[in-house]
C-alpha cells in the first residue's frame, strides 16, 4: 500500500473561511496548509481535506 498525497482542490478556497475570524484564507502548497493571517493560524490539509479546527491549527510566528 503506497502513501499518496491527495491534492487540495483550490476551488474550496472560495467557500472556506477561518472558523474563528470568518476571514479569508490563503493556500500554502509547500506546507499543505490554509493560512488565516487575521487569526495567525495555519490549518493543516490532510489527504486533500482541510482540517478547520482551531485545536488542530498551527500558530503562526510573527
Amino acid at each position: 500500500m503506497t502513501t499518496e498525497t491527495i491534492p487540495f482542490d483550490r476551488r474550496m478556497l472560495e467557500a472556506l473561511v477561518c472558523p474563528l475570524t470568518r476571514g479569508i484564507l490563503t493556500y500554502d502548497a509547500d506546507a499543505q496548509e490554509l493560512v488565516s493571517k487575521s487569526a495567525k493560524l495555519a490549518y493543516p490539509i490532510r489527504n486533500g481535506i482541510p482540517i478547520m479546527l482551531a485545536d488542530e491549527a498551527r500558530t503562526l510566528d510573527d
